[in-house]
This record gives structure tokens, sequence and C-alpha cells, in this order.
């Protein structure tokens, strides 16, 4: 009955319903494009004295007397894992000691590939502290069969200031242990990563990789007035209407200058914000505009769609078996996806992701 009552359509009502299909797809797909002209950085704001001095107090910065010291702020330093030989991409994945399961998932996974285009990549996991002994004892036990493992003294994660401390001694590691990375990226142990498109957009890109802090960049966010929020910001304390443009925390890169320039600026941030939110006001005192991708999506988890994740750089909240089932699905249809399959696979991926928002969906 319902392919009779298509048949019967006239020409105009076939028009119009064209018309919406094709407004849909545009709206939905081409929503990427805007979002890529619309959140571009700011220009023009990153030129006063103080930016000069961190740029400075960056290139000059020296810690080789770090590497004398490594185990004042470093329980499992790992100082050769980064190699000595040119690295492109190093991806530091911030992760829990009790989540060893999690991590095992990322390294027969996502991680398991050790070049990018013919360029060498690598991916090693940053701690925090543990509280336990026999939990440590194990840690222990993993760094030295997998060798990936850097941990730091930091604080527990369940404060405000613990993911900040904890990321911190990250880039202060890789200063001082991987100075030869081109590109960093920090992201979390449960997210997957499409290692192959992020590297092929670095290279792609028409700039000198330097100055560059990509990812999903958030604009206009009102910082937190409720005195009773850990992450409060009084006036008094900042005053601005809306917080730095900043890159969502859930997977962002940075070039090694920025990590350098972040680092040091970091000194001089003394504000209670997530971590994300915290990087973006060091990148604002060293004059970096972070660069927006629409194929970063935060931190979602987008429905599995073959085409869709090698066009998408991460997809979050995936849990182990997520992990090992789209790594498996994605080996077997290896292969590239034609213009008008990965144009289909956004749109269904995108839609399912959007329905999955819906309560009566579930």
């Amino acid at each position: 009955m319902f392919q009779c009552s298509l048949c019967k359509l006239r020409t105009h009502q076939w028009s119009f319903l064209l018309f919406n299909v094709l407004l849909f797809h545009a709206l939905l797909f081409g929503a990427d494009f805007v979002e890529e002209y619309l959140l571009q950085p700011t220009p023009g704001v990153y030129t006063d004295g103080m930016v000069i001095d961190v740029r400075e107090k960056a290139r000059k910065l020296d810690l080789s007397v770090a590497r004398e010291n490594i185990s004042q702020d470093y329980t499992i330093a790992n100082p050769s894992a980064c190699g000595k030989s040119d690295l492109f991409l190093l991806t530091l994945v911030f992760s829990s000691v009790a989540n060893n399961t999690q991590r095992d998932a990322i390294r027969r996974t996502w991680a398991n590939q050790t070049s990018i285009q013919g360029f060498p990549s690598h991916v090693l996991f940053f701690l925090g502290s543990s509280h336990s002994s026999a939990a440590q004892k194990a840690l222990m036990a993993e760094s030295d069969l997998h060798g990936d493992v850097v941990q730091g003294h930091s604080v527990d994660d369940s404060s405000l200031r613990g993911p900040t401390e904890r990321t911190i001694l990250a880039l202060r590691w890789v200063i001082t242990f991987c100075p030869v990375a081109r590109f960093v990226l920090l992201t979390e142990d449960a997210v997957f990563l499409n290692l192959p498109s992020i590297g092929g957009y670095l290279l792609g890109l028409h700039r000198h990789p330097e100055n560059l802090y990509l990812g999903r960049v958030i604009q206009r966010e009102s910082p937190e007035r409720d005195p009773n929020s850990p992450g409060y910001l009084s006036p008094a304390l900042y005053p601005g209407k809306y917080l730095p443009e900043y890159c969502d925390g859930t997977a962002y890169v940075l070039s090694q200058d920025v990590v350098r320039k972040v680092y040091v600026a970091a000194s001089a941030v003394h504000l209670p914000v997530p971590v994300d939110v915290f990087v973006g006001f060091c990148a604002q005192r060293a004059g970096v505009a972070p660069t927006h991708s629409a194929r970063w999506v935060g931190d979602k988890h987008v429905r599995y769609n073959a085409c869709c994740y090698r066009y998408l750089f991460n997809s979050a909240r995936m849990r182990p078996d997520e992990l090992d089932r789209v790594w498996a699905d994605m080996r077997q249809k290896d292969g590239r996806c034609s213009l008008l399959r990965t144009y289909y696979g956004v749109v269904t991926c995108k839609t399912l992701t959007y329905l999955n928002k819906l309560p009566f969906f579930h």
C-alpha cells in the first residue's frame, strides 16, 4: 500500500520530498563545514608582552637536570620509551592504575600501529600514583612486560587538581625524554582513536608544524559561578564573561613547541578549573589559538559504522569489548571507503548518535 501511495505522488509532491531529503543531508553533513568555519580561532589577541615572555622561556627551557633526578617526579620514568629516532606522533593515554583491562584492549587494537604512512608513531600510557602496594606491584610487572608505562607522582584523580598535575607531569616527561616527537596527542583510556586519519590530517597541514593546538574547540563557555561547585570561579578571581577557547580534553594534539609553551605558562595559572580548560588558559598565555576540526567528536560515543570510524578521529566511552569488536571489523573490512560510502557512513552514525540521546530511542 505504501508503494502504491508513492506512485500516486504528483510532480510537485515528489519535488517537495526530494528537496527535504537533500536539505536533511545538507544540514547533517554540511554542518561539519559550517562548524569548521565558525569555530576557527579568534584572530589578533595574542601579541602582548606576557606572550613574548612565555615563548622566550619556552625556547630556552632546559630540563636536563630532570634526567638526573628521575625518581623525584616519576615512580616509573621509562626514560628510553620514546626511542632516539625521529618520532612523528607520540600518543599519551591517561589511565588509572586499576584500568589494566582497558589498557590491554588498547594495546590489542588501535595502539597496535607503529607507523603512519611510513612515519614513526608510538603509544604510551601515563598514570598517576597508586595507593595500594599490591596494585603498584602489578603495575610494575605490566611495565616490565610491555615497556609502555610512565607513572608520575601526582595527587588522587578524584580531586579537581589531580588530572591537572598529571597533565603537567606528562608534558614535563615529553620535554625531558621525548623532545624528538613532532606532535603529541593526549587522550584517555576509554577512547578509540583513528591514528591513520589523525596522522594523515597532520601530514596534510599546509603550514609549518608549530603553534598547533588541535581538537574539538569549545567557544564562549561561561565560567562556573556556583559557589557550591568544586570548579567555582569567583568574579574576583576571573572576571571574564567567557572562558578562553580550549580543546575538549577527551583527545587533542599539541605540536612539540606548544608542549613547551603550555608547560611554561602552567606555572602562572592557578585557577580551580577542569584540566582541559586549564590547558586552554595556558595556551592563551602562550599566544596559541586552538584549531578546530569537526572530525573530533569530543566525549561523545559514536555508534559504530566502519566508514564513519575511518572518517572520524575518535569515539569516546568505549569498553574493552567494544574496542575489540570495532577493531576486528575494521581490519576485516580493510580498504578505503568511497566518497559516497563515507558520506552515508558519517550521515548514518551521526543520525544514530543524535537519536541515541533521545529517551524514547533506548
